[in-house]
């Protein structure tokens, strides 16, 4: 759900402070980041 004002009118990329904005994922319109290394299991074949 996008909470920000400035979101909602025009969207993150067009804020001022997009880039140091620490909260462009938790109340703007950007999708949060997958888990690190989601696709390797760690294990090696045997």
């Amino acid at each position: 759900m996008t909470l920000c004002p400035i979101a909602v009118v025009a969207g993150c990329q067009k804020c001022p402070v997009f880039k140091v904005c620490p909260l462009k994922t938790v109340i703007g319109d950007q999708p949060s980041k997958p888990p690190a290394g989601g696709s390797s299991s760690g294990g090696g074949k045997k």
